[in-house]
């Protein structure tokens, strides 16, 4: 089973905030979309799960389209960060009868599980929406992802104004769900060093563009940060995928990309090191790296 989504195009007030976007999602895999803001993630999501219609292309799961179909939407959930303002219309409704109603979108809730996740989060299910903060209504759309038990379950950023400790025991919890049942995540978050280590395939979103849709370790593992002077750096990644550079008087630094059997030339006087996601993340799509 695959979540395919081809050639998709959302527009809105002319102008396309995605454009022909097209991904596979496999079974059995956590996927990490990130991107700056405005990039189309949470747009994407939307389309992805059948809650916002595209203006043009295909989304598919298994096979069956999932627009419209109650066999399709069964195995999808979106758990979208939520806006509990009075303009949402959501302030006035209790915490609970938020889950219950979600509840009843998943044929497969976990009622025990969300007995669990309410008593771990120290959750008072009886105050409105409206008076909960934001780390708490994060809880809540974690609390419906998990509990939903779909078979793919996206979460628009989950952790947001959450504590590091609440953070840590979010990503416990969702590494111990994918462990037990196999569903698919795919997370969309800012904060990117915290998630990198849990997410097997990475998704860059940029300018409603997919820029990268890779394993994560082989998208860190092929980028360079080289450093030296500026004459010795530019000899040694000359002929490489330069996506960002930084320059400090006589010295210079570079972040590159490597292709299959390339190397940045050590014999240069340079100092040559990894780069995380995060750090490579914005050499792509820092405001320097597209010139």
């Amino acid at each position: 089973m695959s979540l395919i989504c081809e050639n998709i195009v959302k527009t809105y007030g002319g102008k396309d905030v995605l454009q022909s976007v097209s991904l596979e999602l496999a079974e059995n895999k956590i996927y990490g979309l990130i991107g700056r803001n405005g990039a189309g993630k949470t747009t994407l999501l939307s389309i992805l799960t059948a809650q916002n219609p595209a203006t043009k292309g295909t989304v598919t799961l298994d096979g069956m389209p999932v627009w419209e179909n109650r066999r399709a939407l069964e195995k999808l959930c979106f758990s979208r960060e939520l806006n509990a303002s009075v303009e949402s219309g959501l302030a006035s409704m209790k915490a609970k009868e938020y889950l219950r109603i979600a509840a009843t979108y998943c044929e497969n809730w976990d009622h025990n599980m969300e007995k669990r996740l309410l008593d771990l989060f120290e959750l008072n299910v009886k105050k409105k929406l409206g008076k909960l903060s934001k780390g708490m209504l994060s809880m809540i759309t974690i609390v419906v992802a998990l509990c939903s038990k779909a078979p793919y379950t996206l979460l628009d950023e989950p952790v947001a104004g959450l504590d590091v400790v609440a953070r840590e025991q979010f990503y416990k919890l969702l590494l111990e769900e994918y462990a037990a049942t196999g569903r698919t995540f795919v997370i969309s978050t800012h904060i990117i060093e915290e998630a990198a280590n849990v997410l097997e395939d990475v998704i860059i979103l940029h300018k409603g563009q997919v820029l990268v849709e890779e394993n994560t370790q082989s998208f860190t593992g092929r980028a360079r940060y080289v450093s030296g002077k500026a004459e010795d750096v530019d000899a040694a990644v000359k002929g490489l995928e330069v996506h960002h550079t930084d320059t400090v008087g006589r010295s210079k630094g570079a972040t590159v990309f490597l292709k299959p059997g390339q190397n940045v030339d050590e014999s240069c006087d340079v100092s040559v090191q990894p780069v995380s996601l995060q750090q490579a993340f914005v050499a792509l799509c820092g405001e320097e790296a597209r010139k």
